[in-house]
């Protein structure tokens, strides 16, 4: 392997001190512009790269952010990501970013792999199965600080940054009562995540509060794929009563049960009344376009980045609040109104 040039190469070919040539590569108001030019031309021709991870280190830090993340493939992830990537570009830190694929095996490997990368600070949401945070131990220990976001577990240790997913899975419900649905079904995934097991609590206590029996038999728990949607639609239309509204905790699967209803013949929403999660784009594409929760993803990733960014450079404890609750909001379209809406005069 080709040995890699350093400053003192530089130094050597161009007669200077290797002290002059450090100083003109992190651009010292000391040395002359014509100086820094010489440097920086020879350091280009040598293909000479600043070793940014060694002095980091040496200053007790890397500038690096750690994030793991349940999919990639997820339209809310990646407004999430966006929000993040723009505050650390922002504050001159860099993102390195992994995927657990829903398990708590893989995500026990990124956190090791982030730890021994000795990021400054790791920002995660937590997969589907992941049933305690012993694998972020080793950075509790450390004083590494760790927030988690959307998908979230209580621990002392650790912030959270969250929407209320009791309260919008109460007024998604609510709203479908208010159209006139009596029999609702709502599509969860795995109710071991707050999300879900949130949304459902809200599900069913906005049941109670109207007067309506919880059916245990209207509720089933998916991975939320497009797969799930039409195996949900088998399942209603399977039902001796079947449901006249459906709550669903994804747009994706929400879209797939709209194309599922309307290929078996039910009009949507005079027959089922659909209010989906997160006001994707596939949101505003399927006909009707869907009713929805407004989740706001890119807002949550700016917070959860700059939280932890004030926190790393003193100017915030993040220790002092346990939780960040963010807005929501319940977004109306076609695919759940029935009762018009009233023209204010």
């Amino acid at each position: 392997m080709e040995k890699e040039p350093t400053i003192y190469d530089i130094a050597k070919l161009l007669n200077l001190s290797a002290a002059t040539v450090s100083r003109a590569l992190n651009d010292h108001p000391g040395i002359s512009t014509q100086t820094k030019q010489l440097i920086n031309s020879k350091a280009l021709e040598l293909g000479y790269r600043s070793n940014t991870f060694a002095s980091n280190l040496r200053r007790k830090e890397t500038r690096t952010i750690g994030v793991i993340v349940p999919r990639l493939d997820s339209f809310f992830i990646a407004t999430v990501l966006a929000g993040m990537e723009k505050v650390a570009n922002e504050s001159n830190y860099n993102l390195i970013i992994s995927q657990s694929l829903e398990q708590l095996k893989k995500e026990m490997a990124n956190a090791k792999t982030m730890y021994n990368t000795r990021v400054d600070g790791l920002l995660v949401s937590l997969a589907s199965d992941t049933d305690n945070l012993n694998h972020f131990n080793t950075f509790f220990r450390k004083n590494i600080p760790v927030m988690l976001f959307d998908r979230v577990m209580e621990q002392k240790n650790c912030t959270n940054i969250v929407i209320d997913n009791f309260k919008a899975g109460y007024e998604a419900t609510t709203h479908l009562i208010g159209q006139g649905c009596r029999r609702i079904m709502h599509v969860t995934g795995n109710i071991k995540r707050n999300v879900y097991s949130d949304r459902l609590k809200g599900y069913r206590m906005a049941l109670l509060d109207h007067g309506l029996p919880a059916d245990e038999d209207l509720v089933k728990v998916t991975n939320l794929t497009r797969q799930d949607g039409l195996d949900a639609v088998e399942t209603l239309t399977q039902m001796t009563q079947v449901p006249d509204g459906l709550f669903v905790a994804s747009d994706l699967c929400a879209a797939s049960c709209v194309g599922g209803l309307i290929k078996k013949g039910f009009s949507i929403p005079q027959d089922v009344a659909v209010v989906g999660f997160n006001d994707d784009p596939v949101a505003q594409l399927v006909a009707p376009n869907l009713s929805t929760v407004r989740y706001p993803g890119q807002e949550m990733g700016e917070i959860a980045a700059q939280s932890l960014i004030n926190h790393l450079n003193g100017r915030l404890r993040i220790s002092s609040t346990n939780t960040i609750l963010l807005n929501h909001e319940l977004i109306v379209r076609e695919s759940s109104q029935r009762v018009p809406k009233l023209i204010k005069t």
